[in-house]
């Protein structure tokens, strides 16, 4: 048993989650007894295409979805980000050509939206607030007859702001335009109601909500029109090709049925665990601030920012600690570059090379809380004492 000092703490839930062990248990016998092709007419083909139907119930009730067969299963959300984007645009051309995201999207939106201007589309990355909030006057502004589709995340994974959909999705369908939302980050942590909110495209995965990596889905609104991105057999009702992964998509269903049955309980665990960490870790330190919105944001994200040190030199000081944190997208680590979603909010690189982000889980407690808010005033103070950039008041 480790004792406190020992205990290792993992702060990077939005990175990667751990899979459920009620998921695995649900999982095994698709890997063995289980095993046959659902395209097969056979007993144990017959067995694997009833727990994909089932499997695709139990996704469709966490959205409230119309019906089970709008959702269609992926490899996880940046196939479902592409299918939506790429396979909507591409169906649709004879409408227009025009292309509508914000500024503050992953990057499996930012690049299929980059290859379509290649593709000569018209790609316009609409503004937001200090907070990353849509700049719903400039929406209603580009927004014109030859929109086919606008892309919006649900909730910013890097800084934890959640859009205002409902009123965006009005917006967009005065043009009848189709409206995609990546929903990876929020799944799971706040009620999603795809047909209040009025949503034709919807992107899920399975690791943010505990289930194992490597499965997704999209959930295609009944009447949006939507073309394939790859070809094959015609699996997935011919959008998605390829034997389906029925061992992923059973655990991603039985993550989905865990998600909605304790989503309530755990966010507002969480939330409180959040608010007590953004507290510890800005109120005791001069010059740091929150990146995001303070209260439209999402239950396990922390995102802060400390002037004159850099959020590498934070991560690793953490990591000796036994913490694990992150300073942005865990798909953007691989370059040296400012957060695109932090220098949307109208940071400089400077500042926007200081971030911390911690997101939270379900093994997260308030004793893990604790831990990374008393050693952080002394971390932030080493690194301000060597960095060439701190006032000589702060040394």
């Amino acid at each position: 048993m480790e004792n406190d000092s020992q205990r290792r703490i993992y702060m990077d839930y939005s990175a990667g989650k751990p899979v459920d062990p009620r998921v695995t248990d649900a999982m095994l016998p698709f890997f063995n007894s289980s095993f046959g092709n659902p395209s097969s007419v056979h007993t144990l083909g017959q067995e694997a295409k009833q727990a994909l139907q089932n499997s695709r119930e139990v996704v469709a009730k966490l959205i409230n979805s119309e019906t089970p067969e709008a959702i269609v299963f992926t490899s996880g959300a940046t196939e479902s980000n592409n299918l939506a984007i790429r396979g909507t645009a591409g169906r649709n051309k004879s409408r227009g050509n025009k292309i509508l995201t914000s500024s503050v999207e992953h990057m499996s939106v930012v690049n299929p939206c980059k290859l379509m201007i290649r593709n000569g589309f018209q790609v316009i990355f609409l503004p937001v607030d200090k907070f990353g909030v849509l700049d719903l006057e400039k929406l209603e502004a580009e927004l014109d007859d030859q929109t086919t589709i606008v892309s919006i995340v649900y909730a910013n994974p890097e800084i934890g702001t959640i859009e205002p959909i409902k009123e965006i999705s009005k917006i967009v369908h005065t043009k009848k335009a189709f409206l995609h939302v990546d929903a990876t980050a929020a799944c799971g942590q706040v009620p999603i109601d795809v047909q209040t909110e009025n949503i034709d495209l919807l992107t899920m995965s399975s690791n943010d909500i505990y289930g194992p990596k490597g499965v997704g889905a999209l959930y295609v609104k009944p009447g949006t029109t939507i073309e394939p991105v790859n070809q094959g057999g015609g699996q997935e009702r011919g959008l998605r090709s390829g034997t389906e992964n029925i061992p992923g998509i059973v655990g991603f269903a039985k993550a989905a049925e865990i998600a909605k049955n304790e989503m309530a309980n755990e966010s507002q665990r969480l939330t409180l665990l959040r608010n007590n960490l953004i507290k510890g870790l800005i109120e005791p330190i001069p010059y740091s601030y929150l990146n995001g919105h303070p209260t439209q944001r999402l239950p396990n994200n922390v995102s802060v920012r400390y002037s004159f040190i850099e959020g590498e030199s934070i991560l690793l000081s953490l990591d000796i600690m036994g913490v694990f944190a992150s300073s942005g997208s865990a798909c953007a680590a691989k370059t040296l570059q400012p957060s695109h979603v932090l220098l949307a909010l109208g940071l400089q690189p400077e500042d926007a090379h200081g971030s911390l982000m911690a997101t939270l889980g379900r093994e997260n407690t308030q004793e893990d809380v604790d831990k990374i808010t008393s050693i952080m005033p002394d971390i932030v103070k080493r690194l301000r004492d060597m960095s060439p950039l701190t006032p000589k008041e702060l040394k």
